[in-house]
């Protein structure tokens, strides 16, 4: 058996099944496309879910992949295992042939051993190789004719084993396409054997090790779990590359692969920790960095960013559990974002789009790093409050610790220690109990692959021939079929809501973030309005249905003309090339690494989500849309190009593709000027002049790492200018309002300080004299304190020598107080302990200098007494009598 590397396996089973007239398809996102049913992407079928569910079509009928895949949340979690076993990951690629609807078992089989064993190929030994076949269970016959197709291979018996449903049945969820499977298996060898036993076939799983599992899908399984026959059979299989490299590199362990050697060699020299025998427990914390890294790398580049919930959740948990092992080698230090470069360096030939995106990883990646540093410090801070409160119990409830391993990425044995060392005991039963039920949430959250098919009512349609790119009104259109409720018809009456299939259409239908159209379906003579079309769909890729309201009753085989609302079309639009060039904009002022992350078009705004790390500038938001204008007024032809190839337009376009939306082989590519190009089936302005004007209305954050953008264009920019307008004439004249007010509010106070003046003017003939010290108090209402400071010291310049109280009745019914002495007099008397206990008879507290102080109280009705008081306070403070002056 010859050795090939990771990279020539992946070569050697694309080129194969190349060679058999598959379409080789690059791996697709590890984010799903359209299908909020999966976490992240975990099997080669999941880009090809559509298509085995009858909901879309492609121009192949057999494809090949090399598909990107992540296990480590929802259902499929093997996070916990990675690193400690020889073939857990959580990031793996995996290798697979397709067929929808062409060949089937025979082919499938036959073309699976020629590639694994044949010396032009593979060429592993068929002596060293198992398989397994359905053995028939709960009612669902034994597959004899995949059995009989092995024999037909030359395997003899004893090597062909049968299981049931458990190991050799799949399905795609609880309804939908499933059958048997049949997988095959490779012999490490006793020196794979975990007992050191030398036991046969389906008592060792360390020795005899899965590599391609083929699955033959030929059922439906209704919602009551009947099981029908297929009409068009297919082929799905699943080859681990990981697995296959150990195989042909005749190693025991996937991380002795050069898949993983180089990146473990990287995570030894980070961490200064040299990779041993394998057994080591610094060995697996190594394994796991490595691991942990490509994943990471993947994910990031496809657009998750580390969050607290969802799919960043998951990355988060992967990043801080390298991190965490990192640390457990001694690396304080952030050292996960030097990783990428070196995922980058293994994987860019089979990944191209990785340098180009391993930048921006990285500088996530450290900052992920940095604010996990922050967050073992409070944690660790959390673990020691949880210890000192416990020490008398004597025990850390497992529920506890793992809320510490859970929200702060405590390590188990580092709390395990702390426990320890407190000579406390540790929960270790309850931690386990709170993680299963932890995991058990996690899979409910995520249930995976439960998406329905297609109605039968439009499987079988041809696809609607679309007019709608150069045409707004379509004639002596077919009607095709008739959808009430989920079930074709014959015929549907007037009042009726229906979806109808035409042959062709000049309706656009929803899709890449665009609305459908709206309209009206005319009678053939263009006479009579026979249902309003409220919208379009594609229930199944290509085949798009009008959703109608009838006006008259319509029936099979009838004729009908299309009018879309051409007011409505034409500001979708607008905001669809406005979209575009908003993305230029952003990618421009804010930098390359903006990418779209989900948009929305309709006829009133337009909105678009991408990834950035932090809120957007008011000068930047500036000047994005001052960019945008500029291209507006520039009016560049808005060209489209039909039926580019994929690699054309990507490679030698430099069309931007965009995140979550899936590609064929053939693309259009919509490009403004050289400012703007992406991929996109949508329907745009011929110039760009013919937006007339983009206004950005605001932009905040959705996710961790996800910003959004809303604006209006054209008529509905102009709108938000007249609304803009109006408010400001509003601000105005409320302005001019507020400044007459505080005209008013200065003179009403100039009336009242002067009314007050006179009032007091004559009073200092009304001084009290206490043993030899005028003293006055007034009552003057509705003064501020700054008048009555002013007042204050008007008086005291008044009397030359003395005391001067005053109190005021505020308007809001509460009282103010405030008290002078001439300089003269602060050796003897102070105004702070004149003015408390006055203070206390209005129900308040007060204090200040010997020479001013002030005091609020509550109780207004109180006041005059308080001041009449005022010369006997003076008095108690000197301990004299108090005369008339």
């Amino acid at each position: 058996m010859q050795y090939r590397s990771g990279s020539e396996i992946r070569e050697t089973f694309l080129r194969f099944f190349a060679s058999k007239q598959h379409r080789r398809v690059h791996s697709s996102s590890l984010v799903p496309a359209n299908d909020p049913t999966l976490l992240f992407t975990n099997a080669g079928m999941n880009q090809f879910k559509d298509v085995f569910l009858g909901v879309e079509r492609r121009d192949y009928n057999r494809a090949t992949t090399s598909q990107k895949c992540v296990r480590a949340g929802g259902k499929h979690n093997d996070l916990e295992n990675v690193g400690f076993t020889r073939r857990h990951h959580t990031f793996f690629e995996m290798l697979g042939n397709f067929s929808f609807g062409d060949y089937f078992k025979r082919e499938a089989i036959a073309f699976a051993w020629e590639l694994v064993t044949s010396p032009e190929w593979l060429g592993i030994p068929k002596d060293k190789l198992y398989v397994t076949i359905f053995k028939g269970e709960e009612g669902i016959p034994r597959d004899e004719e995949a059995y009989e197709l092995w024999l037909g291979q030359g395997l003899p018996p004893e090597r062909i084993h049968e299981l049931g449903m458990k190991d050799n049945f799949w399905a795609m969820g609880d309804t939908g396409p499933c059958g048997p499977c049949s997988e095959i298996f490779y012999d490490m060898g006793l020196a794979a054997s975990e007992t050191g036993e030398d036991k046969p076939f389906g008592q060792d799983d360390a020795r005899y090790v899965e590599i391609w599992n083929l699955v033959f899908m030929q059922f439906d399984r209704d919602q009551q779990g009947e099981l029908h026959l297929l009409p068009r059979p297919s082929i799905d299989t699943g080859a681990g590359l990981e697995r296959m490299a150990a195989v042909l590199q005749g190693k025991i362990s996937n991380f002795e692969t050069d898949l993983f050697t180089p990146l473990i060699t990287r995570a030894g020299q980070l961490t200064q920790m040299r990779y041993q025998d394998g057994r080591a427990a610094t060995d697996a914390s190594l394994r796991i960095i490595a691991d942990h890294s490509r994943a990471a790398t993947f994910l990031i580049s496809d657009g998750v960013l580390p969050a607290n919930e969802g799919r960043g959740y998951v990355l988060r948990k992967i990043l801080r559990r390298g991190i965490r092992h990192g640390r457990m080698l001694g690396q304080e230090d952030p050292f996960m974002f030097r990783m990428v470069e070196a995922v980058r360096d293994e994987m860019q030939a089979a990944y191209p789009e990785l340098v180009e995106s391993a930048d921006r990883v990285a500088r996530v990646v450290r900052a992920e790093e940095e604010r996990f540093g922050r967050t073992l410090a409070l944690g660790s801070k959390q673990l020691d409050a949880a210890v000192e409160q416990i020490r008398k119990d004597g025990t850390l409830p497992g529920a506890t610790a793992f809320h510490l391993y859970e929200t702060y990425g405590l390590p188990l044995d580092f709390m395990v220690d702390a426990a320890r060392d407190q000579g406390i005991q540790f929960d270790l039963t309850g931690f386990e109990q709170a993680r299963s039920e932890e995991q058990t949430r996690a899979r409910a959250s995520w249930k995976g692959g439960a998406k329905s098919s297609a109605s039968p009512a439009f499987r079988s349609l041809p696809k609607t021939i679309f007019e709608g790119y150069r045409q707004l009104t379509s004639q002596h259109c077919e009607v095709l079929a008739i959808v009430r409720d989920g079930v074709g018809v014959p015929q549907a009456n007037a009042g009726e809501s229906v979806e109808i299939v035409l042959d062709h259409t000049s309706f656009y239908a929803d899709s890449g973030g665009q609305v459908g159209d709206t309209g009206w379906l005319y009678s053939d003579d263009h006479n009579v309005v026979v249902g309003d079309v409220l919208g379009c769909v594609q229930p199944v890729q290509g085949v798009r249905a009008h959703k109608v309201y009838l006006r008259q009753p319509i029936e099979l085989g009838n004729y009908v003309d299309t009018v879309v609302d051409t007011e409505t079309r034409s500001a979708i639009r607008r905001n669809h090339t406005g979209t575009h060039l908003l993305h230029a904009a952003l990618r421009e002022v804010l930098g390359k690494h903006v990418k779209q992350a989900g948009s929305r078009v309709d006829p009133e705004h337009l909105r678009f989500d991408f990834s950035h790390f932090t809120g957007v500038a008011e000068e930047e938001l500036a000047d994005i849309e001052e960019l945008i204008n500029r291209q507006v007024l520039a009016n560049n032809k808005v060209e489209t190009l039909e039926d580019v190839p994929i690699d054309v337009a990507v490679n030698e376009y430099h069309a931007m593709a965009l995140f979550g939306e899936k590609y064929g082989e053939k693309v259009r590519v919509v490009r403004i000027g050289d400012f703007s190009t992406e991929l996109c089936g949508g329907t745009h302005t011929g110039a760009s002049g013919e937006i007339g004007l983009v206004k950005l209305l605001n932009e905040g954050g959705v996710s961790s790492g996800v910003r959004r953008v809303e604006a209006v264009t054209g008529l509905g920019a102009l709108g938000e200018f007249r609304r803009e307008q109006r408010a400001e004439e509003l601000r105005s004249k409320l302005s001019s309002q507020e400044e007459e007010i505080k005209k008013l509010r200065r003179e009403l106070d100039q009336v009242r300080m002067k009314s007050a003046s006179t009032s007091v003017a004559s009073a200092a003939s009304q001084a009290v004299m206490v043993d030899g010290i005028q003293v006055l108090a007034q009552r003057v209402d509705s003064l501020d304190r700054g008048q009555l400071r002013t007042l204050v010291d008007n008086l005291r310049n008044k009397l030359g020598s003395g005391v001067v109280i005053l109190g005021s009745a505020q308007d809001d019914g509460k009282v103010a107080l405030i008290a002078g002495v001439t300089r003269d007099l602060t050796g003897r008397l102070s105004a702070g302990k004149i003015i408390g206990p006055l203070a206390q008879k209005v129900g308040g507290s007060g204090g200040g200098r010997p020479d001013m102080a002030e005091a609020g109280g509550k109780d207004a009705s109180a006041l005059n007494a308080a001041l009449a008081s005022a010369p006997e306070v003076v008095r108690d403070l000197l301990g004299g009598t108090a005369l008339s002056a």
